[in-house]
């Protein structure tokens, strides 16, 4: 009867130890099952980001060793090169004007269909059709030919009497048609208006309605407020992409007419595979990098004035 105690301690150590022995098996398993993606975020994005930061202080042109320049790369850029500015210039005024309409448009369209209606499902599928085919080759190369100077909008202008635009050939309109194409890919925002336009209780709508509210004074002070924290996150979302605008400027435009939609990721290109100078190239990402970072560290500051959360002490 003595003995007992010390088989149920043994049986207990026994227990322990094989289930220590289940849980390092698992944790072994899980890590298999991750090191694809661990190994792929190493090779394509850690190595990467230390490479180019080391780069960025050197001469380099793929055809030669890296040499050491310090600073130089980072002085010539904001001292001798007049299209580095340009370029944030032009990028800076992308972001300004095509973030806020992508944002607006989207969460219009999306309060227009928050209605219970089979059509209303059908509608927003069509409007995401455009984020989904959007940034491909094909669809900015059809909307190259949209707006050429024979295009389908200069027939549809001179068929009402107008005089065609040169909407690529102009430095007036052509920043002015990437920024139309940008806005039409409102589909993604979309989506998430829609999701967060869902999670605000119908109570809040009857209560003003009771108290004689119309619907603009029910989406200004019920639906805006609730649904800030959403617009904040598509707002940060989009700046960040603006930002990083390529695709469209390099396919549609090459940067032209006279360097007016030379976007900064576009001239980066250049600098890095036109020009093959991999150290100013790098350089240049890294100044992107701390641009976007200072621009959504200012947005994230004034968010306390404007984003309205629930669940936040007061």
């Amino acid at each position: 009867m003595k003995k007992a105690p010390r088989a149920n301690g043994a049986n207990k150590s026994f227990i322990s130890g094989k289930w220590s022995q289940l849980v390092n098996n698992q944790n072994i398993a899980g890590y298999f099952f991750i090191m694809p993606w661990v190994l792929g975020f190493l090779s394509f994005t850690i190595i990467p980001i230390f490479a180019s930061l080391y780069l960025s202080f050197t001469s380099y042109n793929l055809t030669s060793s890296p040499k050491w320049v310090g600073m130089q790369n980072y002085v010539r850029m904001f001292t001798d090169d007049p299209l580095f500015y340009k370029s944030i210039k032009v990028t800076l005024y992308y972001v300004i004007f095509a973030v806020p309409l992508k944002v607006g448009f989207a969460l219009l369209i999306a309060f227009l269909l928050h209605r219970r209606s089979r059509a209303a499902n059908f509608y927003r599928s069509v409007f995401y059709l455009p984020s989904l085919i959007g940034g491909s080759v094909a669809v900015a190369l059809i909307w190259k030919d949209i707006f050429s100077i024979r295009g389908p909008i200069n027939s549809f202008l001179e068929a009402l009497g107008f005089k065609g635009v040169q909407w690529l050939g102009d430095p007036r309109y052509a920043i002015w048609t990437l920024i139309a194409m940008t806005v039409w890919q409102f589909g993604s925002s979309m989506i998430i208006f829609a999701a967060g336009l869902k999670q605000i209780p119908e109570t809040y709508y009857e209560a003003a309605r009771i108290d004689g509210a119309n619907r603009f004074h029910s989406f200004i002070y019920i639906t805006l407020p609730a649904l800030s924290p959403v617009i904040f996150f598509n707002l940060v979302m989009q700046m960040i992409n603006g930002f990083m605008t390529f695709t469209q400027s390099f396919l549609i435009t090459l940067g032209g007419p006279l360097d007016s939609t030379l976007f900064y990721a576009l001239y980066l290109y250049r600098r890095a595979f036109a020009y093959f100078d991999m150290g100013y190239a790098s350089a240049m990402a890294w100044v992107l990098l701390i641009i976007i970072a200072t621009v959504t560290a200012l947005v994230f500051k004034s968010s306390q004035y404007w984003v309205y959360y629930e669940s936040k002490e007061k």
